[in-house]
């Protein structure tokens, strides 16, 4: 990870629950702002963005206005 401190990228899906968008996050070690790239999975707007970064963290799509949340994974025992 060395450069970052937070990496994720997630599928998100739609509310008919089809995979259908994506969610890509990276905090830069030292750096209190996310970069975000984001395809909303209910309109297709693609966009990238930078925003203070805070958990738990959630973007707004500028088009449609949902809110898509990068939940906390959970542990698959």
């Amino acid at each position: 990870m060395g450069q970052y401190s937070y990496i994720t990228n997630r599928i998100l899906e739609n509310k008919d629950g089809k995979e259908a968008g994506r969610l890509r996050v990276l905090v830069k070690t030292g750096s209190t702002d996310a970069e975000i790239d984001y395809v909303c999975p209910e309109c297709s707007h693609v966009a990238h963005i930078v925003l203070p970064w805070k958990r738990p963290f959630s973007v707004r799509c500028g088009k449609c206005l949902i809110v898509m949340k990068a939940s906390r994974l959970k542990t698959v025992k």
